[in-house]
């Protein structure tokens, strides 16, 4: 009777039978090392990019910072198939700053002036820009106090909003992208209401590229700000709403209008168009058809909102946003005018 046993001996006593049994051990070992170091290159290889979103402000629906940057770093984590760790700092400034450590890129998609993430940090983010790591403000977040502060965002992001001279009306853009841009890509254009600023203050002489621009016309606006002489001025006139810059420290920079109103992020190219931008500051190669990215359900937009006093549904991007009626005409005002 042939044991289980006598089967072994017989199979080890048989020198082909031990040489197969020997490659296969080893090749078996050979593929679990380069799964492994394939692993472990692949997550050594991830650049980190950090999100600061600040903390809440508006009414529900509009400045919903913390829930935009969930959804883009899902996107970017979890649905662009590309090697980046996105790490997401909510309510501002973080209490614990060794989230930076290893940082290719820093955005920052939160209030500006007073309320500024990077008040009273700015000595900690020069010495992040100075290793060569890229900064990226969004909408409010692109505004700061002329001046020093404003002096410090023309360097790290080639420009600010600044009171008095720049503006904010709610208008529809027409929006055109800068051809031939790694953040262009897969981006043809697309038609997107927001508080858009323009009129931005650029360095002198301009360091940074027209990535997003569009024309603003009375027609176009259905809700002013503030209103300055020189926003009044620009109307007709090809305007930047994002713009890109090299710093001479080797890092890059981006500045960004748009961003006011959460159901855009549903709006695929302006999604897109974004991603693509965080991409550019942390010196990742942007795919030639632009960041993959999932489609933004009404459910995903009314994730993660901002308690407010009174909560509103957010929906989906529609016509009827793009088509509101122009607003009155008003004066000009903006904080501390005389």
């Amino acid at each position: 009777m042939k044991t289980p046993q006598n089967r072994l001996v017989r199979l080890v006593s048989n020198p082909f039978a031990v040489a197969v049994i020997a490659a296969a051990a080893v090749s078996a070992s050979l593929l679990a090392l380069t799964s492994c170091g394939e692993k472990a290159f692949a997550a050594a290889e991830k650049t980190k990019i950090v999100f600061i979103a600040g903390k809440k402000s508006h009414p529900s629906g509009q400045h919903e910072f913390n829930a935009g940057a969930i959804l883009l770093a899902r996107a970017l984590n979890d649905q662009s198939g590309l090697p980046v760790e996105v790490k997401v700092v909510h309510n501002g400034w973080p209490e614990d700053e060794s989230v930076f450590e290893g940082a290719k890129a820093l955005v920052i998609y939160s209030d500006g002036n007073a309320s500024h993430p990077a008040n009273g940090n700015e000595a900690k983010i020069e010495a992040m820009l100075a290793k060569g790591v890229g900064i990226m403000c969004m909408h409010y977040a692109v505004e700061v106090p002329k001046g020093e502060q404003g002096e410090r965002f023309k360097k790290w992001i080639g420009g600010h909003y600044e009171s008095g001279y720049s503006t904010n009306p709610h208008w529809t853009a027409e929006v055109a992208i800068r051809e031939g841009h790694p953040i262009s890509r897969g981006v043809p254009g697309f038609s997107a209401n927001d508080e858009w600023y323009y009129n931005l203050r650029f360095a002198d002489p301009k360091m940074a590229e027209d990535i997003v621009t569009g024309v603003p016309t009375r027609e176009r606006i259905n809700r002013y700000i503030h209103w300055t002489p020189d926003g009044e001025k620009g109307l007709g006139k090809r305007q930047t709403m994002m713009w890109a810059v090299e710093r001479p420290d080797g890092g890059r920079g981006v500045g960004f209008t748009g961003g006011h109103w959460h159901r855009n992020w549903a709006v695929d190219d302006f999604r897109r168009l974004v991603l693509n931008a965080i991409l550019w500051t942390a010196k990742v190669e942007v795919p030639e058809d632009g960041v993959a990215s999932q489609p933004v359900t009404e459910a995903h937009l009314n994730e993660n909102l901002d308690p407010k006093e009174k909560m509103e549904h957010v929906a989906l991007p529609s016509k009827t946003d793009l088509t509101q009626p122009a607003a009155e005409p008003v004066e000009f005002r903006w904080p501390g005018k005389k």
